[in-house]
């Protein structure tokens, strides 16, 4: 078993706890103890083989989940995780994921309606019955009706994180075969989009059956699909499935840029092609039959007059018209970044210390970072009070006399109250570097009501950043309805940053947001929102993000020099002259399909399309 395993057997132990309602501290140790492992660098199995008792030196582990682990690692079975699924069925758990249900609801459809499955849930609710159980409403029927539709969508995809912990060994696995030449994912991997479902492999070269013969025994394959000369597939045992296609070189660069995509970018080319009398597929670019281009990318896009198309931007979002006038943009690079401003230490819900966390920043080549550990209001996570954020001031001024290279910055992650207001005195407040701002509760306000909660707190003249502003948890939680259009021009207004945040399961703001809050002239910074040391790797996340959404490095905030971002956010607040209603006018021809996606209702339908 791979720490993704492990992790999400850990996962399930801490759902059906919940939905038990066991105790809450032994739940949360779960959870915690399945975000160590799925973000350790180092295989568990390879502990546990080398020796076992370190595991209980991990962050969140101890002796008794050590134990577990082992348990697991060395049979394959975890008896804590059956005699729970014993007494609720594992069903449950995927109800309780549906937007609207949760743990405690879940138990509730389950005692009083005999409701065990989401065919079950959505029978229900199509039925009017979920209504007949207490604290089930129409409108909360209606929501968990959506819902169920929504998670069919997602049931199919594995977050991008997942995809590269089981794709990068079976990319290794196949460029030992003999013959390779060119090696490549493509699909909606090679975009990376937040979200995967199958994965493409390509690859270039003369003798394809020596190649097929090693993917389809591949250790970890469940079960091969298809077998043929150039093609194959096979579902791995994590429940991916990997599609496999070998071409000669010189049709290697159609292929990838086919297999690429995205399919409306491919049909925009293709009918690029068919204007200068050439026909473009995945074997090559040919005028009549004689092949004039297909061994590179290159020569796909030289044929129809335009230069190559960075991979994330091949959604049909206006990439062909700016590469045709020379507008493409510069991507930000994931080298371009300086430092990371948002993170949290074991102060309140981290799980390294001040120190820990700024020396692993120190050795990722940062020259700053902010440490932004959350406010009162966020009681699971252990807020801290004024006094409390004092102290912390106290020991990073000696942790900077101390180190060198490395500058850090005082931060908060404050939480937006429902009436939008700060969840921290403006003594404090005024001591800060940093104060990010965030929505932490009341999710299910109406727009209105969460466009002017958010909005207020925007207006405080300390306030440089809105974190994970739309609040979404990939697979469990949607977007909080919320007009990001205003909340854009707003920030552009006020000079108030709005974050992409990298953690895998967040990527908020997600890529069509990014590109439509850039056009309304916001700009960004991109932070890890890290928790521990090893998820300070997940900014490469943020800038896939950051990328599909046409980010430049002058887009974002935290590639700039410490001396520049001092600067920025030395600026007095101001007051934004949109903040009291939307900005007349229609948005640039080339985007004004995307607008839609910035309300609520129409915002999840563009997501779901092109993000």
């Amino acid at each position: 078993m791979d720490n993704v395993d492990v992790a999400r057997l850990f996962e399930e132990v801490a759902d059906l706890l919940e939905i038990q309602n066991e105790n809450a501290f032994r739940i949360r140790a779960y959870r915690t103890a399945a975000r160590t492992i799925e973000t350790m660098g180092r295989p568990v199995a390879e502990m546990v083989r080398a020796d076992g008792a370190r595991l209980a030196e991990l962050p969140g582990i101890g002796e008794d989940l050590a134990g577990k682990i082992e348990e697991i690692v060395r049979t394959g079975r975890f008896p804590l995780l059956e005699q729970l699924a014993r007494k609720v069925p594992e069903t449950l758990v995927q109800m309780m994921r549906i937007e609207g249900v949760g743990p405690k609801r879940a138990r509730l459809l389950y005692e009083n309606l005999g409701l065990k499955t989401l065919a079950d849930l959505e029978k229900a609710a199509k039925e009017g019955r979920l209504s007949a159980v207490r604290g089930f409403g129409k409108v909360l029927e209606m929501r968990i009706l959506r819902g169920c539709a929504e998670h069919r969508v997602r049931a199919s995809r594995c977050r991008l994180s997942e995809a590269d912990v089981h794709v990068q060994p079976l990319l290794a696995h196949l460029a030992e075969a003999p013959g390779v030449e060119k090696l490549e994912v493509a699909g909606s991997y090679r975009r990376r989009k937040d979200t995967v479902g199958d994965v493409d492999i390509l690859v270039a070269a003369r003798r394809p059956e020596e190649i097929a013969r090693r993917f389809v025994s591949y250790p970890e394959v469940a079960r091969v699909l298809a077998r043929g000369e150039s093609k194959c597939s096979i579902l791995l045992r994590s429940g991916l499935q990997s599609d496999l296609r070998i071409v000669p070189p010189e049709s290697y660069g159609a292929a990838l840029h086919y297999f690429t995509g995205s399919k409306a970018h491919n049909i925009a080319i293709r009918t690029l092609g068919v204007k200068k009398h050439l026909k473009i597929n995945e074997y090559g670019v040919f005028r009549g039959r004689r092949r004039v281009g297909g061994r590179s990318e290159e020569e796909i896009f030289r044929a129809v007059g335009l230069p190559w198309i960075p991979p994330e931007l091949r959604e049909a979002r206006g990439e062909i018209e700016a590469a045709r006038e020379g507008k493409l943009p510069k991507l930000v690079d994931v080298t371009d970044i300086r430092g990371d401003l948002q993170m949290h230490t074991d102060a309140t819900d981290g799980k390294n210390t001040l120190a820990e966390m700024v020396e692993a920043s120190r050795a990722r080549g940062y020259e700053y970072v902010a440490v932004t550990d959350h406010t009162h209001a966020v009681r699971v996570a252990g807020g801290l009070s004024g006094s409390e954020f004092r102290r912390q001031f106290r020991r990073i001024e000696t942790l900077n006399r101390r180190l060198s290279g490395i500058t850090i910055l005082k931060g908060a992650e404050v939480d937006i109250l429902p009436d939008g207001r700060l969840d921290l005195d403006e003594e404090t407040l005024a001591d800060l570097d940093v104060v990010l701002v965030s929505v932490h509760s009341k999710f299910h306000m109406t727009e209105g009501a969460m466009t002017e909660r958010v909005l207020r707190a925007l207006q405080h003249p300390r306030v440089r950043i809105f974190a994970h502003p739309t609040g979404r948890i990939l697979g469990r939680r949607e977007p909080y309805p919320i007009d990001l259009g205003r909340v854009a021009r707003a920030a552009a207004d006020l000079g108030v940053l709005l974050e992409i945040n990298a953690q895998p399961d967040r990527l908020d703001l997600n890529d069509v947001h990014v590109k439509i809050a850039r056009e309304a002239g916001a700009r960004f910074v991109v932070s890890t929102d890290a928790h521990r040391i090893a998820e300070l790797d997940f900014m490469r996340y943020g800038i896939d993000q950051a990328r599909r959404g046409w980010c430049t490095a002058a887009d974002v905030a935290n590639t700039r020099p410490l001396e520049d971002l001092r600067k920025l956010f030395s600026r007095p607040g101001r007051v934004a002259p949109s903040v009291g209603g939307s900005r007349t006018g229609a948005p640039p021809k080339p985007y004004r399909w995307a607008a839609r996606a910035l309300r609520v209702g129409t915002w999840r339908r563009a997501s779901a399309a092109g993000g």
